[in-house]
């Protein structure tokens, strides 16, 4: 007989049944390789004014140490044309830092639009990345507290007190970000 181990296909990292499964390659039979599936997050990013700080692409980027991830970035500016650019714009910009990001607008009230596309069958968690808690208006409001009551989802909270990188700056210059 060939020598197999025995391979269990379990989330890493703690993540949910929802993770979507990505192939890694393990050794089953000595010098023979093939493919497992590992999970991966889709994660919601909550960001508007902090979405291109430091901080939360350090929180990203500590998101992925835990395992593969995937994001959108959900930015509440309402539902225009020059809104949805935007977000796509901030996206951008987060996936030239190594990121997979989807930037989608939303409702101006940071609630109804994690209400408008939350979908436990989409996202496994949600990542809000907010001003200082002495400016943050979301904050005040306990958004973070409000987001997880009314979805039941992992919130996890990024305070930003990071400006731009002078790199992301340059690259900023001639967006309408």
């Amino acid at each position: 007989m060939f020598g197999l181990r025995s391979i269990s296909l379990r989330p890493t990292g703690g993540q949910t049944p929802n993770d979507a499964w990505l192939g890694s390659v393990i050794e089953t039979v000595p010098g023979r390789a093939t493919q497992a599936m590992v999970y991966k997050s889709n994660v919601l990013v909550v960001a508007n004014r902090t979405a291109l700080s430091i901080g939360l692409e350090a929180a990203l980027r500590a998101r992925i140490e835990n395992g593969p991830a995937s994001f959108t970035l959900l930015v509440p500016l309402g539902h225009t044309r020059d809104s949805a650019q935007t977000a796509r714009n901030m996206a951008a910009r987060l996936c030239e830092a190594g990121f997979e990001v989807q930037g989608r607008a939303g409702d101006i009230d940071p609630l109804l639009a994690v209400l408008d596309v939350w979908s436990p069958a989409e996202f496994d968690e949600i990542i809000v990345s907010t001003l200082p808690a002495s400016t943050s208006r979301w904050m005040r409001v306990d958004l973070m507290q409000r987001i997880e009551r009314h979805t039941g989802a992992l919130v996890r909270h990024v305070e930003a007190r990071e400006q731009l990188s002078p790199a992301v700056e340059r690259r900023l210059a001639g967006s309408r970000v």
